[in-house]
């Protein structure tokens, strides 16, 4: 496998064409293993060393969905551990819209950072995973998306779930079995944080809720 081999070739491309749109995508997210020496020397470390500047966007099919070993995790965790001193940008959109606003905003911004994009594979044809075409056409790509499932009635809120990716659309499945007010809040950019989005999100439920983090 050659993964190593093609991800440098990406990674020149984008230093060489700076305005284009440059995508690694692995078949299965834990191929990427084979290019992790890129990962460590380059694209998460070059601006610090060199100050060679990329916009590399490396696409993840992640998560164990029943394709066998080396068939399921990117290893998220393994990127949060690089991040350091906004050096890379860490995503993880739930809609075909913050998808298309995450590129679009990618290829668009002056400032040249890595992205790593956690994608699914069963988010292509889940029921849930949908946008309408003018959530397409207008808007950006939302680092936090706050929940928007109506309020208890009697306005007391006893906690918030926050997750990020896939997780989210089986919590909202089993919130409405359970017919339960619980909101759930999704973090659509681990890295850089966007705190004040997050706090800002948060801010509604201020009264002493309790703020629980759901890992997939």
């Amino acid at each position: 496998l050659s993964e190593a081999g093609v991800m440098a070739f990406e990674y020149g491309f984008s230093l060489d064409f700076p305005e284009a749109l440059v995508l690694w995508e692995a078949q299965f997210g834990d191929f990427v293993n084979a290019a992790q020496v890129i990962w460590d020397q380059f694209l998460s470390s070059a601006e610090d060393k060199w100050k060679h500047l990329s916009g590399l966007g490396l696409l993840l099919p992640h998560a164990f969905e029943g394709q066998g070993p080396e068939h399921s995790s990117a290893r998220l965790e393994r990127f949060l551990a690089s991040c350091a001193n906004d050096n890379v940008q860490v995503c993880y959109p739930t809609t075909p819209a913050q998808m298309f606003h995450l590129l679009r905003r990618q290829a668009k911004r002056t400032l040249r950072k890595p992205l790593v994009v956690m994608t699914p594979k069963s988010l292509l044809r889940h029921a849930r995973a949908t946008s309408k075409l003018d959530e397409l056409a207008s808007g950006r790509f939302q680092r936090v998306i706050a929940d928007t499932h109506p309020t208890p009635k009697t306005g007391k809120v006893e906690r918030v779930l926050l997750c990020t990716g896939k997780v989210y659309y089986d919590l909202e499945e089993a919130r409405e079995k359970r017919g339960s007010d619980t909101p759930i809040l999704r973090v659509e950019q681990l890295y850089p944080l966007a705190k004040d989005e997050l706090m800002n999100a948060l801010a509604r439920y201020a009264d002493g809720a309790k703020v629980v983090w759901v890992q997939e």
